[in-house]
């Protein structure tokens, strides 16, 4: 198991753009070594953003405008891939691409006579892997559905590697387009971690944000910080069961997108028609959900020792938004930060994450945590383009 340098590539649920981490890796005891060298972002061009919401919304579509839309994120991420390497002259001997998820199903459901879990990420990697040059595993969910996971979350053994210590608890709180956390006890084993999806991270303030603002984000949480939570469409939200439903869960645009936003919308207007109060509430639900969800299912297990609280992800960005967070989780033991101040840019660590993915799966090393996803035993993830 030579060094390598990885590029791991993700596109989330926000569906706003690429991010790129290079990533240096080799094998140590009793983990993995990495080493960040560096990352870019990149938005989405508007018509292919455009397009990509369509098909994950999409009631119906045509065959032709999925194979189209495969081909073209494909080489959205070979330019990606191309700037950075060029912009930081670095060579690459892997690329880990989780792809665009238009649909993610985790649990059983019936279809032509079956009863199955499924996914699908775009992407077409051999079209990236002739692009580049480069070798690329991707399509890194299946392998867990297929022995009884929910192919989600993915990202807990980066967290496990980085951030797992002897004496600290440790969560590891990821908020793009949904949020999603990972609590490392002090001196866990990877058995022991426990990760999965609060519920929705900024998916729902965005959406907002365009609508009312024109806007693809809440900058800053400007917009919500200068308005009322409509207590209300709060308390009426929380009820929905996903968030009492016990770990392991995952969630996507299919409990959170489009249509709850705009029911959401519907509802706060019938109370305020101020639209910062809209946005305060948003901003406050995904607070709450993630709160709450720490509360119920990983406190107790943290603990007595102190617990690092490392956000990740666009949210870290969202002042209104770590406020809320510090106020609620501050009382239960838990010192705010983010994984910036642990050398791990909040951008880069999704992106990081599928380049050690791909490493695993290079050197046939499983990378599913089954106390995670909730499948039936470690398997290897992902499938190998070549050039």
């Amino acid at each position: 198991m030579k060094p390598m340098v990885v590029a791991g590539l993700m596109s989330g649920t926000s569906a706003d753009g690429i991010d790129v981490a290079l990533v240096r890796i080799a094998a140590g005891r009793p983990r993995p070594k990495l080493t960040l060298l560096a990352h870019e972002g990149f938005r989405y061009p508007v018509a292919l953003r455009r397009a990509v919401l369509a098909a994950m919304n999409a009631s119906a579509t045509s065959t032709a405008e999925l194979a189209r839309l495969n081909w073209r994120l494909a080489l959205a991420y070979a330019d990606a891939v191309r700037a950075t390497v060029a912009k930081h002259n670095i060579a690459v001997d892997l690329i880990g691409c989780h792809g665009q998820t238009l649909y993610h199903q985790p649990h059983a459901e019936a279809y032509a006579g079956k009863n199955f879990a499924c996914t699908w990420q775009l992407g077409e990697p051999s079209v990236l892997a002739q692009e580049t040059g480069i070798p690329v595993v991707s399509n890194f969910r299946p392998a867990d559905m297929a022995v009884g996971g929910q192919g989600a979350p993915l990202v807990p053994l980066l967290d496990y590697v980085l951030f797992a210590h002897p004496r600290r608890g440790r969560v590891l709180q990821n908020i793009g387009g949904i949020a999603n956390f990972t609590a490392i006890p002090a001196g866990a084993t990877s058995e022991q971690v426990l990760a999965f999806d609060s519920g929705p991270g900024n998916m729902v303030m965005d959406w907002l944000a365009q609508e009312l603002y024109g806007k693809a984000y809440d900058p800053d949480g400007a917009f919500a910080a200068s308005g009322t939570v409509i207590r209300p469409v709060l308390a009426d939200r929380l009820k929905n069961p996903y968030f009492s439903q016990k770990p392991p869960r995952t969630a996507g645009r299919e409990q959170f997108g489009r249509e709850f936003a705009a029911r959401f919308l519907k509802d706060c207007r019938r109370v305020s028609k101020r639209p910062e109060d809209a946005l305060a509430t948003a901003t406050a639900l995904t607070a709450e959900t993630i709160v709450r969800a720490y509360k119920r299912f990983a406190h107790l297990q943290m603990g007595e020792t102190q617990v690092d609280y490392v956000v990740s992800g666009g949210g870290a960005r969202n002042r209104a938004l770590m406020a809320l967070l510090s106020r609620k989780l501050t009382p239960l033991g838990c010192a705010l930060s983010t994984s910036e101040q642990f050398g791990l840019p909040a951008e880069a660590k999704e992106a990081a994450a599928f380049a050690l993915l791909a490493w695993q799966s290079w050197n046939r090393l499983p990378a599913n945590v089954p106390s995670a996803t909730g499948a039936a035993r470690p398997v290897l993830l992902g499938q190998v383009s070549y050039v």
